[in-house]
């Protein structure tokens, strides 16, 4: 599923809102359409446990009942986690989302040969004032600076024997990972790959073609108006529906 483009997948989630009797409401006009919006296109080849989506309906069953219908409705790879009320005075999620919490992995074989350094190496990334790298844009490349984008930025080994179940039941062994926090959204976006593309340049390395596997974890709005962020997930601005 993860290969599935954006544009697909708003189509594929219609579909489902038709087969699950979801009473969502169309747009008026010679073509009508559902009324509804993804907070933040997932690029292809990125796996997500944390997308949201909204709708607006006419009528609802409670949280429980509209999980059950939806994912009877989804195919496998796709799930429903959450179906919260929205405040009738909420902005679309599209327009307030602010970040995005990703974890990346090396794929087999492009792994660095000096973890711990790699891993301690982040701190003094971050210390630099200015992270300049060359961003492709509609009208050509130009030069932008990312340091602000970036909200955190650590590597973390797990010990796998707890967490074997979870992969599979493969062997367990050492989990190495990345987490980071980067800017998302209309106003400024921030891909995880040109972070790291971006670091591994740092240390005099290259970045492998499909070195890094990533995966979304979630998405924040920021309920600052100044000042430093105060980041909230999507998730708490609703409520479960009784």
């Amino acid at each position: 599923m993860k290969f599935v483009g954006h544009l697909d997948m708003m189509r594929y989630f219609q579909k489902v809102m038709r087969r699950a009797n979801v009473d969502i409401r169309y747009s008026e006009g010679f073509s009508p359409h559902q009324i509804m919006s993804f907070a933040a296109p997932l690029g292809v080849g990125i796996t997500s446990h944390g997308e949201y989506v909204d709708i607006e309906v006419l009528s609802t069953g409670s949280s429980e009942e509209m999980l059950q219908r939806i994912n009877a409705a989804l195919t496998e790879g796709v799930e429903a986690l959450s179906y919260r009320r929205l405040p009738d005075s909420s902005a679309s999620a599209m327009s307030i989302v602010a970040a995005a919490d990703y974890t990346i992995r090396f794929r087999e074989g492009h792994e660095p040969a000096d973890w711990d350094s790699f891993a301690s190496g982040f701190r003094n990334f971050l210390n630099q004032e200015q992270i300049i790298v060359v961003k492709k844009t509609k009208k050509g490349e130009r030069e932008t600076d990312i340091r602000p984008w970036i909200y955190r930025l650590e590597a973390v080994c797990e010990d796998e024997n707890s967490l074997a179940e979870g992969y599979g039941g493969g062997s367990p062994g050492i989990d190495k990972k990345i987490h980071m926090r980067v800017a998302a959204g209309s106003s400024a976006n921030l891909k995880p790959e040109l972070v790291m593309q971006a670091y591994m340049e740092s240390r005099g390395q290259e970045l492998g073609e499909f070195a890094l596997m990533v995966q979304r974890d979630e998405v924040y709005t920021n309920l600052a108006e100044e000042g430093e962020p105060e980041f909230c997930p999507l998730e708490q601005l609703g409520e479960d529906i009784g």
